[in-house]
């Protein structure tokens, strides 16, 4: 597919040396005439230019053209020109999952069960449903069901991560093993280093989880810290309830996570104090729409794990999670309007 892409780029960029000067980078279609360059990465073709461009070859390179170059790029890119990543989900609608942790007065077959009877499209684990040491019979099972459910699973998590680099190995072992695209987690701040070279490694995402007033990762500032430097796999999940409890506002967070933002954790509290208790989505804190209104305008990723969360009513809590479904599935028309 990259060739059909070459050679609309051809006839799209003037300049008699195009043939000598183009290449194919592993991420994906570079093409260069004197100096200019079209990138392709796992997510978008974009135009760029060296520092070595002539000023006499910018009269063969006009607007046109490179409107011309864009589009027909990016037909390319639509029929998958570009490398397969976790970053190459077209852009699409997420969905709406559940972490399981809502649900864990249950067994897992019967936490599987009362999600998809609920609605939900996509599930998010948790080590209480599904242990990072399971067997690989059971891993390989539990992927299978979900699957056969017509659900897909998005993350799991909160994971610890520290420096111990053997561990965090066995964690991205187990997420590839699962076939997902992100681990939810909480790591160390010595981590960091290891983890830049396993997500690399593994092309699978870490989303960083924040926990409330007391948590190393407090605000949403505190996150963007740690991982603007770090390889872009590395990145966020925003538990919103938590953020309230921390006086931010979900769209807020969003805006400040933009670019970096892999995880949800949809959940609502009462008050924005640190002590406060849950309760059904836009009963409190949480503007549900302006939510998703944000999460569309920062191109939120279509296998981003977006979980609704609700931890209230351990023993019974399908009649609230029923609710909570209710106030979020309508609010993601803004998805399929735009």
């Amino acid at each position: 597919m990259r060739v059909f892409a070459v050679i609309f780029l051809r006839f799209a960029i003037p300049g008699r040396e195009w043939l000598q000067n183009r290449r194919v980078n592993p991420a994906g279609l570079f093409v260069q005439n004197r100096g200019a360059a079209y990138t392709a990465d796992d997510s978008v073709l974009q135009p760029c230019f060296s520092h070595n461009f002539p000023e006499s070859s910018m009269s063969q390179f006009s607007r046109r053209s490179l409107l011309r170059a864009s589009t027909f790029a990016a037909a390319a890119v639509a029929c998958g020109g570009v490398s397969r990543s976790v970053f190459a989900a077209e852009k699409a609608a997420p969905k709406l999952g559940i972490q399981l942790y809502s649900l864990r007065g249950y067994s897992r077959d019967e936490a599987l069960k009362h999600a998809k009877e609920l609605g939900f499209e996509s599930v998010e684990f948790y080590s209480g449903m599904l242990a990072l040491n399971a067997p690989d019979t059971e891993i390989a099972a539990v992927r299978k069901q979900v699957a056969d459910m017509g659900m897909t699973i998005s993350a799991h998590g909160v994971n610890r991560l520290t420096k111990d680099a053997a561990e965090n190995r066995k964690l991205f072992e187990f997420a590839k093993k699962l076939g997902i695209p992100c681990i939810t987690a909480d790591p160390d701040f010595d981590a960091f280093d290891n983890l830049d070279e396993l997500v690399k490694e593994f092309d699978i995402r870490v989303a960083i989880h924040n926990h409330g007033p007391t948590h190393r990762y407090n605000k949403a500032i505190d996150v963007l810290r740690v991982i603007e430097k770090r390889d872009v796999r590395i990145g966020a999940c925003a538990d919103l309830g938590h953020y309230i409890r921390s006086g931010q506002s979900g769209p807020e967070v969003i805006r400040i996570l933009k670019g970096r933002l892999y995880g949800i954790h949809l959940k609502d509290f009462a008050e924005m104090k640190d002590r406060t208790k849950g309760v059904i989505l836009g009963k409190g804190h949480l503007n549900v729409e302006a939510v998703f209104t944000e999460l569309q305008q920062v191109d939120f990723p279509a296998n981003g794990a977006l979980s609704l969360e609700y931890e209230e009513n351990e023993k019974n809590p399908i009649a609230d999670i029923r609710e909570c479904y209710a106030v979020a599935k309508p609010a993601m028309k803004i998805f399929a309007a735009n």
